[in-house]
């Protein structure tokens, strides 16, 4: 069902985010759900992340980090128990499964933990392994690529944009080059219009997506 609102949203950052219309999905629990555990390198992981997108397989969610490659499936009891049999690997026990997972959603995962340049780049899900300095952990069937790098921002965000997408220093580090990859300036333009026409007095926390914004 959709229904309206008018409210500034948590995500916009303190600058200004408004949802106008919200529609909500609801799914029933899986009647069965499983975590494999697989070894590769980081390009084999990227590889057989891109291959199982392309099958029907109750894929739910993907994790790489340090050679271990984690598989979540969840759906109907014999859609599971069949991709098991596709996928391989290691069945890992459930509350160790959902203490992983649950990990990563939160960012209480020990890779997460410390006070050092976070980045997270946004990229194409088969771009190859990156080449930065710094410990890796790969999501989202390889669009989302986690990187605790002391690498200045050009470097991070030249690579994000050959691999097809976008840097952002989600955490930490030097936020004086700014913390989102620089707008084209066609799209400065679009932003700068939009948030005169919201934002006439500059009061929705100024610089914080881009700092001549």
């Amino acid at each position: 069902a959709g229904y309206d609102v008018s409210r500034v949203m948590a995500g916009s950052l303190g600058t200004l985010g408004v949802l106008i219309e919200i529609s909500l999905k609801v799914l029933p629990l899986p009647a069965l759900e499983a975590t494999l555990r697989l070894q590769c390198d980081e390009g084999g992981a990227i590889a057989r992340m891109n291959e199982w997108a392309g099958k029907p397989l109750p894929i739910t969610a993907t994790a790489y980090r340090d050679g271990d490659l984690g598989v979540r499936l969840s759906g109907a009891r014999i859609a599971v128990e069949a991709a098991i049999k596709k996928v391989g690997g290691a069945v890992v026990e459930p509350a160790q499964a959902e203490r992983f997972w649950t990990g990563i959603r939160e960012q209480t995962d020990p890779f997460f933990a410390g006070g050092g340049p976070l980045w997270r780049l946004s990229v194409k899900p088969t771009a190859p392994p990156l080449a930065l300095p710094g410990p890796q952990f790969i999501e989202w069937g390889g669009a989302l690529r986690w990187l605790q790098s002391g690498a200045d921002h050009k470097t991070m965000r030249d690579a994000a944009a050959r691999a097809g997408g976008h840097a952002t220093l989600f955490r930490g580090g030097d936020k004086s080059a700014g913390v989102f990859q620089p707008l084209a300036p066609a799209l400065a333009t679009i932003h700068r219009n939009l948030k005169r026409a919201f934002d006439p007095e500059g009061i929705f926390n100024p610089g914080r997506l881009y700092p001549e914004l």
